[in-house]
Formats: C-alpha cells, sequence, structure tokens
C-alpha cells in the first residue's frame, strides 16, 4: 500500500498514525518531494470513482492564490491534470492507494472500512 502525504499536514500526522496504530503496512511517499505523475493521478482519478475536483487540496495557500475554486469550473480535464501533476501542494492529501483503492483525504470512518 502507498500513503502519499505531506509530512508538515497535521492531517496527515493523524492518517499516519493511525495507520501506524491500526498496524497497516504502507511505503511513505512525501507528495512534496515526490509528486505524483501525470499517468499516476489519471490511474488514481479512474479508481477512486470521486471527482476530479476531490484531488485538489481547496485549503492549499497555493489552491487559493491561483484562483483556482473559479478556473476549475471552465478548466479542461486535461489541462486540471496537468496542474495536478505540476505541484503536489495542490493534490488533497492524505492519499492512500491499494491495489484495489484509492483514498483521497483522511475520514477514519472511511479508512476503517476500506483498510480493515
Amino acid at each position: 500500500m502507498l500513503f502519499v502525504c505531506y509530512p508538515r499536514c497535521t492531517t496527515c500526522k493523524k492518517a499516519q498514525k493511525w495507520l501506524d496504530e491500526n498496524q497497516v503496512g504502507y511505503t511513505f511517499r512525501d507528495i512534496k518531494e515526490d509528486n505524483p505523475t501525470l499517468a499516476e493521478l489519471k490511474d488514481w482519478h479512474a479508481r477512486s470513482g470521486l471527482p476530479l475536483k476531490k484531488f485538489f487540496n481547496t485549503s492549499g495557500q497555493l489552491y487559493r492564490s491561483m484562483e483556482l475554486s473559479q478556473k476549475l469550473k471552465e478548466m479542461p480535464e486535461e489541462e486540471q491534470f496537468a496542474l495536478l501533476a505540476s505541484d503536489g501542494m495542490l493534490v488533497k492529501r492524505p492519499l492512500v492507494v491499494t491495489d484495489s483503492k484509492v483514498l483521497v483525504g483522511f475520514k477514519e470512518a472511511d479508512w476503517e472500512a476500506a483498510l480493515k
């Protein structure tokens, strides 16, 4: 299982603590140092069943400074993917990627159901 997060993010720290406490094995990946590729994002999006907007870190400074809340509505999906692949700080985290699931963000009940 791949655990993609930003180590300084408090939500990511909570998620990592949950994984450790529940003895869920994972490979750690720092999203700032090793941003998801365009191909990974497309694959993860397809497997997640979520709208692409859910992959954006809407509370991040970069998202706000780029005024993406308005721009994404008109932006073609290919451009959105390219934007996400350009900077890990635009991607919502943490992400958990297994052979059969992709979880975006940390909701303990969802993780409990999906990973146990």
